[in-house]
């Protein structure tokens, strides 16, 4: 899979929560793409932007949630890109089928985004354009991935963030348990390519080793539970 994450912010050196998400990049598969950087004169190239759309699965927009919406730019790249004909309407399908998520950064707790909470909404209720736009595109809408008050983060919860963005990235979209021990093997099979020192390597075969069995305890214990559950129907 490919991903294709969309950046918009218009201080990104000056934002922590940036900086460690895009140190915290796989090392293939995902692009990052500023457009600030890359516009810094705003006009933007409706062609070159359509083609690069076009060589990806999963697009994701990553931004501070600024008045419960994204910076200008981002909001100004959808009016030019995502046009009649292309993104949607007659002949419009060329998104369709792709997947669609959000990385929002907060300056506040997330709890506040609830009714009775400061905000007085849910992320879900606020952002719900967004998702109306990856509809209209035809294209899957994720859950979105929320980092909260990222400078006051303990080193657990930032590693905790590490692993939930690069999964955001590149797992595929399904939220069983097989599902997350099946990324986690691929990510050790890859380090254990990546020539590690002999201690490092056999921490790695250690851990899949540990991931196998886990996963044999608990097709086992899938099959005991089917087993009861028709006997009961029995």
């Amino acid at each position: 899979m490919q991903t294709l994450i969309i950046v918009s912010h218009p201080t990104l050196a000056d934002s922590n929560a940036q900086r460690f998400l895009w140190e915290s990049l796989p090392a293939e598969g995902v692009t990052w793409h500023h457009l600030e950087s890359v516009y810094p004169d705003g006009q933007i190239d409706r062609e070159a932007e359509q083609q690069q759309l076009l060589q990806y699965d999963r697009i994701i927009f990553q931004f501070p949630f600024y008045w419960y919406s994204s910076p200008a730019l981002l909001k100004q790249w959808q009016d030019v890109v995502l046009t009649e004909g292309f993104a949607y309407g007659v002949d419009g399908s060329r998104l369709s089928g792709k997947e669609f998520g959000l990385v929002l950064a907060l300056g506040v707790n997330e709890r506040e985004y609830q009714a009775g909470g400061r905000e007085g909404f849910t992320i879900s209720e606020l952002t719900r354009p967004y998702q109306a736009m990856a509809t209209k595109c035809g294209m899957a809408y994720l859950p979105t991935l929320v980092v909260s008050k990222f400078d006051y983060l303990s080193d657990t919860k930032r590693k905790e963030l590490l692993i939930a963005y690069q999964q955001y990235l590149t797992k595929d979209n399904d939220a069983s348990l097989k599902s997350s021990e099946n990324w986690f093997k691929l990510q050790l099979q890859s380090l254990g390519k990546a020539g590690l020192s002999e201690a490092d390597q056999q921490l790695v075969e250690h851990l899949l080793a540990v991931l196998e069995d886990n996963r044999e305890q608990l097709d086992d214990l899938a099959w005991t539970l089917a087993q009861m559950e028709g006997n009961q129907l029995g």
